[in-house]
């Protein structure tokens, strides 16, 4: 799928019977979007394994940039599968979920989560929702599902199934229609990687409660890192220099290609997209970079990307990923 948008009529509204979950999850699993109600707001799901699904998620959103999402799955067990989890970590998991809260721990091996869903990071947001409507489809889709809020970036978040048809018809492939959500904050996250743990947004479970479980004060974060959703700009960045929009790549660098017509190189080259699909260059652009990086090449060039669509986070992420160090 690229980041074109879906035929208006393409939206379908689903029960919250046996049919409307089997249908969201079989969509889920295909790779499609499909949003569904959580305890605080609807959420946009997508089969958070698969980078294409994800990328289709900040198409229909418009997102600016490629944030960390959270991974949702119905419960603790599945979500201790798929990180380290120290005894902090832990500790809060079994206290809180299902809940909103979210854990930020490192990624275990195998996960499986896609790098466009953790910013190239390798850490993992986690989350347990507790409202019986995300918990059966979650569990019917037996996969982690990434999940902002499902309404274009910058508008209101949504609490009902008509707010996703008024900023998504036609954008996604399905709404569950939950009635109402309880409206309230969103989840609280909180990182936990090595040492103590760190509040990185307040939310739905009061700080106090969570320092009652692990026995001393949260950290505060210093928002130099961008972890977790509604954090400041900083993702992965290689350790190679990178030089964007080159036609040319320099002896020995690099190449980060994109569409059809490849420059000759004489380092590595991996290309983003051969056919020039933007949903397929998002899903592959923290892996290329790193393998690239790996590669220990004296430098990254990067081919002209198009800022259209998904190319304008694209575009943001290699700006960020190029910018002198400080």
């Amino acid at each position: 799928m690229d980041d074109k948008l879906k035929d208006p009529s393409a939206t379908k509204r689903l029960r919250t019977d046996a049919a409307g979950i089997a249908a969201a999850a079989d969509s889920l699993r295909a790779g499609g979007l499909v949003a569904f109600p959580t305890e605080t707001v609807y959420g946009l799901g997508a089969d958070a394994t698969d980078g294409r699904a994800v990328a289709a998620i900040y198409a229909a959103k418009g997102r600016p940039s490629f944030n960390p999402l959270i991974a949702h799955v119905a419960t603790v067990e599945a979500a201790l599968a798929l990180g380290e989890f120290d005894a902090d970590a832990e500790a809060l998991a079994r206290a809180f979920w299902p809940g909103p809260l979210t854990l930020v721990v490192p990624m275990a091996a195998g996960a499986g989560i896609s790098d466009l869903a953790r910013a190239g990071l390798d850490t993992v947001g986690l989350r347990v929702p507790s409202h019986p409507v995300a918990q059966a489809l979650l569990t019917a889709a037996g996969r982690p599902i990434a999940a902002p809020s499902a309404n274009r970036s910058g508008h209101v978040s949504p609490t009902t199934a008509d707010h996703v048809l008024d900023d998504l018809d036609g954008r996604i492939d399905a709404v569950v229609d939950g009635g109402a959500t309880e409206v309230g904050v969103e989840s609280t996250i909180v990182a936990c990687l090595g040492g103590a743990p760190v509040l990185l947004r307040p939310g739905g479970v009061p700080r106090e409660a969570i320092e009652k479980v692990i026995g001393r004060p949260l950290t505060a974060s210093t928002g130099e890192a961008t972890i977790a959703p509604g954090m400041l700009a900083s993702h992965y960045a290689p350790q190679a220099g990178l030089r964007l929009d080159v036609m040319a790549p320099a002896p020995g660098e690099a190449l980060l290609a994109f569409g059809r017509d490849v420059p000759v190189a004489d380092g590595p080259v991996l290309n983003l997209s051969p056919s020039g699909d933007l949903a397929e260059a998002a899903a592959n652009l923290f892996g290329h970079l790193r393998t690239l990086d790996a590669a220990a090449a004296c430098g990254i060039a990067v081919m002209p990307i198009p800022g259209e669509g998904l190319g304008e986070a694209i575009r943001d992420r290699l700006a960020r990923a190029a910018a002198p160090r400080s």
